[in-house]
């Protein structure tokens, strides 16, 4: 019988050959390029600041020393977990011995919701200009991401053919949802309407592949474009109010208007409770200063402010 013999990896003679192997793993399983891109720019982000580290002997000392920046918990949070799984499949693959991210805790991070009163949406809603299509896309914007907390980066995913307007209903498909599980959000006449107006006012040229919320030549928005037409909405407006902030405000009035917790998990595409018991906290301490105003004992049993001593008998 001849002998067996193992044939040994062979291991990426750098750390940028080593990435693009890891994302076309990644890729194989189906990561949304969204979250590709997000592994490319923190693990590029961490050699090109460390390039020794590929030298299994330089890269405890590197990973360490970059996790040692004096960083936001949330930022540190998606360095740990970024370049964690990356470390993770090189050693699987051979590459490293350890991962030296193994036994290092996430930060504790407390989640920034906004929350914005009616009358500041309500003018915020009066400052595109709906006369240009422009103007008419960032309204109709605004109006989904209130009505039903859709992610920008989904929002700008949809085509004409997502949205069902007999049903009232936008569809998040699974490639370009966060969580990468696809769910349909119900919608208001209102938002229809402005959607509909919308899609009235594309070019003929423009294919059904174009995206609905695109630039006025036909191509796809970005969250830069995005961000920087609300930082001059907001600019007017006086306070600040980022693209995010609107889906916090779905959440809020959501639950305040007596939506269903689980309800408002599957319609924000959250993959678990944790988020939405966040919401849910918030507005629960709402409830509490209104019963604190609003009890019947306050009429009942008038408080008295003097705290008088007990006899012993």
């Amino acid at each position: 019988m001849g002998k067996v013999v193992a044939l040994k990896k062979t291991v990426p003679a750098t750390w940028q050959d080593a990435l693009q192997q890891f994302l076309w793993f990644k890729n194989a399983q189906g990561l949304s390029d969204t979250t590709i891109a997000d592994y490319r720019k923190h693990v590029s982000l961490f050699f090109k600041r460390h390039p020794e580290a590929y030298n299994p002997a330089n890269l405890k000392a590197a990973v360490l020393s970059y996790m040692a920046d004096n960083v936001k918990p949330a930022t540190f949070n998606l360095r740990l977990t970024y370049l964690g799984a990356f470390f993770d499949w090189a050693v699987r693959e051979g590459i490293f011995p350890e991962n030296p991210l193994k036994g290092i805790k996430r930060r504790k991070a407390d989640p920034r919701i906004v929350q914005l009163d009616v009358e500041t949406l309500r003018e915020l809603l009066k400052l595109p200009d709906t006369n240009t299509f422009a103007g008419l896309r960032d309204y109709a914007l605004i109006l989904l991401t209130l009505d039903t907390g859709i992610r920008p980066k989904e929002a700008f995913a949809l085509t004409p053919g997502d949205i069902n307007f007999r049903s009232l209903e936008v569809y998040v498909r699974a490639e370009n949802a966060k969580t990468r599980v696809a769910r349909s959000l119900p919608i208001s006449p209102q938002t229809a309407n402005a959607l509909r107006e919308l899609l009235s006012s594309r070019h003929p040229a423009w294919s059904e592949k174009t995206p609905v919320f695109c630039t006025a030549d036909g191509t796809p928005m970005t969250s830069l474009v995005w961000n920087d037409r609300m930082r001059a909405y907001t600019k007017k407006l006086g306070v600040k109010v980022r693209p995010y902030d609107l889906r916090h405000c779905f959440a809020l009035y959501y639950l305040r208007n007596g939506g269903n917790a689980l309800a408002l998990q599957r319609t924000m595409g959250h993959s678990d409770l944790a988020m939405t018991k966040r919401y849910v906290a918030l507005t629960q301490s709402d409830i509490r200063e209104q019963h604190e105003i609003a009890s019947p004992l306050n009429a009942i049993l008038p408080q008295r402010h003097r705290v008088r001593a007990r006899r012993t008998p």
